[in-house]
């Protein structure tokens, strides 16, 4: 790491030691807390690597007190942009970039997960864990060059047959885990198709067991893209399996919020909670507050329309029965994310 500055040197290193025990803590055998102790890690790793970019270009990742050009302090050191915030200013207005919601997957994700132990989780989101590793190491070559990227100090993870139980019956088996799988559900249900279907969200492979191959120098496992291989190929393999694409549809209530739980949980998300109003405490995000957002976003129709349905679907979710709406976790997340930003306040403020 000659050549950079002391600061990104210090970020990088914290990236690369954090995905490798990430990957170290995933793929040993005897421990159960696989997913949950590999997504912390993961998590930790991007959140230094994004910094260690900002940091040589120059920028500065810590929030700033409002309205002034001061830094926020928290026990005396810089309050640096959490993992959500570093995505907003990396990728902007490209909200749907499939590196960008592979990582949005795994924040709320950890929340879930990372004080349950829920092993049946596993094998349902190792395309999403893959991708996330995968993405990492591509992000390290594009911002830092190749010799930074961690590849060559990984193998092959010996592995039993995975768990071919699905979704739904590991809910069955531990109801523990009915909060996290329904939130798995739901997000990936509100993904666009070009998103979902991108190997960047989500590592999708088929192992396929051969014979031994005839030259003794030649790999034993080797990773060849679908979309690489030439026609005759593609012809022979659709021979041997069928690629079925499955997107769960999306069903009323699974896993959404109410209004009055949305307004609770972004008043709990936001930097400044409380403010004075007519001489007393009051909370800063209400239903009021909320009402100006989904009209602000066009995340639903307005009350009396004849097309109810016609929401956001990433956003929001209209109940025919009960003729009422709710709200997804990625709502949650993206007013947080958007109303800390002064700017945006006092615009939907106006409303």
């Amino acid at each position: 790491m000659r050549g950079l500055p002391y600061a990104v040197k210090q970020a990088l290193e914290k990236a690369r030691d954090s995905a490798l025990l990430g990957v170290e803590v995933y793929n040993k055998p005897a421990v159960k807390f696989k997913s949950a102790g590999y997504i912390t890690l993961m998590v930790i790793a991007w959140t230094a690597l994004y910094h260690a970019v900002f940091l040589k270009r120059k920028m500065k990742p810590y929030y700033r007190k409002e309205n002034s050009r001061r830094y926020l302090r928290v026990d005396g050191d810089y309050k640096y942009w959490e993992l959500i915030e570093c995505l907003r200013q990396y990728y902007g207005n490209d909200t749907q970039n499939p590196m960008r919601r592979n990582l949005e997957f795994f924040i709320p994700l950890r929340n879930k997960i990372e004080h349950r132990l829920l092993p049946e989780l596993d094998s349902n989101i190792f395309g999403e864990c893959q991708a996330m590793l995968l993405n990492f190491d591509d992000m390290l070559e594009k911002e830092f060059g190749a010799k930074y990227r961690i590849r060559e100090a990984l193998s092959f993870a010996l592995q039993m047959y995975p768990s071919s139980e699905g979704l739904a019956a590991a809910i069955r088996r531990n109801r523990s885990s009915k909060a996290a799988a329904k939130f798995i559900e739901s997000y990936r249900s509100a993904l666009d198709a070009g998103v979902w279907q991108s190997p960047q969200y989500a590592f999708k492979a088929f192992l396929i067991q051969v014979a031994n191959h005839e030259s003794r120098d030649a790999l034993s496992v080797q990773f060849r893209s679908y979309d690489k291989l030439p026609d005759e190929e593609k012809a022979n393999l659709a021979k041997l399996v069928a690629l079925v694409k499955y997107k769960q549809p999306q069903v009323a209530n699974a896993d959404t919020l109410r209004p009055y739980d949305v307004v609770k949980r972004v008043q709990k998300g936001l930097d400044a909670p409380m403010e004075m109003r007519h001489g007393k405490a009051v909370e800063k995000f209400n239903m009021s507050w909320h009402t100006r957002c989904w009209q602000h976003y066009k995340a639903r129709p307005a009350g009396g329309s004849n097309q109810p349905e016609q929401t956001d679907a990433k956003y929001c979710i209209y109940d025919k029965r009960h003729k009422d709406y709710s709200y997804t976790e990625t709502w949650v997340q993206f007013l947080i994310q958007e109303l800390r930003k002064p700017e945006t306040w006092d615009a939907i403020g106006r409303i």
